[in-house]
C-alpha cells in the first residue's frame, strides 16, 4: 500500500541561471555553472509528496541513457518506489532558464511515446487500487489509459491531475481533466476565464494556481475560494516546481484529514519554501509539516 501513486512526468532539467528573461540579444553569454538534475512535474510532485512524509511510487519512462541514470539515482536516494518501462526515445529533458528574481522560462522536449502503451492495462488498474490517492501528469502515454485507472481506484481515493498552462480549449487535456476529482490549472492563459472554466469542470474541484499571487479554490463549480500566497522561508532562489510542491502539499494535507481550504492554505506553505530551494530534492525540514 503506497499513500501516493504518480502517473508519469519524470525527466531531467537543465538548469541555467541567467541575468535577464527574456533573454537580451548577444551572440553568446557567461554565466554560472549549468546543472543537469531530475526535473519534470511527475518527478516534482513525488519528491515533494515524500519529503511530506508520504509514502510514494511513480510510474513512467524512462530512456536507458545519461539523464535516465540522474533521475533513477534521485529517486532512489529519496526513496521513491518505481515501476519503470524502457522508452527507446531517450529521457525527457527541460532546459530551465532562470533569471536572478527566480522567474523561470521552461524549454521542453517531451520525447513523445510511439508503439502501445508500455504498461497493460491490468497492471495500471493494480497499481492504482493499492494507493491511497492518485496523481497524472498529463503524458501521451498515459491518455489511453485513463479508464483502466479510473476503473482500478478503490471507493473514496481521488484522482487529480496538474494540466498547467491550459486555456481551456486545448482537446489534448480534456480526457485528464474529465478522469480526475481534483484538478490543478495554472492561471497562465485563463486570465478571468477561471470561473467559467471550473463551472465546466464540475462537480470537479478545480486549483487555478498564480504563483505569487496564490490560487483559487472551485469546490464544485460555486464560487472562489480565495489561497493567498504564503511568504517563502528565506529568499527565492527559483520557481521552479513550486506548482508540483502545492499539488503535494495539497494530496498531503487531503490524506492526513485536512479540509479542503486548510489543505490549500497548507500547500501554499509547502510551495512558498520549494522557491526558497534551488532543485526538486529537498533537505530534510525544508517544507512545513502539516
Amino acid at each position: 500500500m503506497v499513500d501516493l501513486l504518480v502517473i508519469g512526468g519524470l525527466g531531467v532539467d537543465l538548469r541555467v541561471r541567467v541575468p535577464a528573461l527574456p533573454l537580451p540579444a548577444a551572440d553568446s553569454l557567461t554565466v554560472p555553472p549549468i546543472d543537469l538534475r531530475i526535473g519534470n512535474t511527475g518527478a516534482g510532485v513525488a519528491l515533494a509528496a515524500r519529503a511530506l512524509g508520504l509514502r510514494v511510487t511513480v510510474v513512467d519512462v524512462l530512456g536507458a541513457d545519461p539523464p535516465g541514470a540522474v533521475v533513477r539515482e534521485a529517486l532512489d536516494r529519496a526513496g521513491v518506489g518505481t515501476v519503470l518501462a524502457s522508452d527507446p526515445g531517450g529521457t525527457r529533458r527541460s532546459v530551465n532558464l532562470v533569471d536572478p528574481a527566480g522567474r523561470r522560462m521552461s524549454l521542453y522536449d517531451p520525447r513523445p511515446w510511439h508503439g502501445p502503451p508500455p504498461f497493460p492495462p491490468e497492471r495500471l488498474a493494480a497499481l492504482a487500487r493499492d494507493a491511497a490517492h492518485v496523481h497524472l501528469s498529463i503524458m501521451d502515454w498515459v491518455a489511453p489509459l485513463l479508464p483502466a485507472l479510473r476503473a482500478g481506484l478503490r471507493a473514496g481515493v481521488r484522482l487529480s491531475t496538474d494540466l498547467h498552462d491550459w486555456d481551456g480549449d486545448n482537446p489534448y487535456h480534456r480526457p485528464f481533466a474529465d478522469a480526475a476529482d481534483l484538478v490543478f490549472v495554472s492561471g497562465v492563459r485563463l486570465g478571468d476565464r477561471a470561473a467559467a472554466l471550473a463551472a465546466g469542470l464540475a462537480p470537479r474541484t478545480a486549483v487555478v494556481t498564480r504563483g505569487g499571487d496564490g490560487a483559487e479554490l472551485f469546490d464544485g463549480g460555486g464560487a472562489p475560494a480565495r489561497v493567498p500566497a504564503a511568504a517563502p522561508p528565506g529568499p527565492v532562489v527559483v520557481t521552479n516546481g513550486a506548482g508540483d510542491a502545492f499539488a503535494a502539499g495539497l494530496i498531503a494535507a487531503r490524506l492526513r484529514g485536512a479540509g479542503l481550504s486548510d489543505a490549500a492554505a497548507y500547500a501554499a506553505r509547502v510551495a512558498a519554501a520549494a522557491c526558497a530551494h534551488d532543485g526538486m530534492e529537498y533537505p530534510a525540514g525544508l517544507l512545513p509539516p502539516a
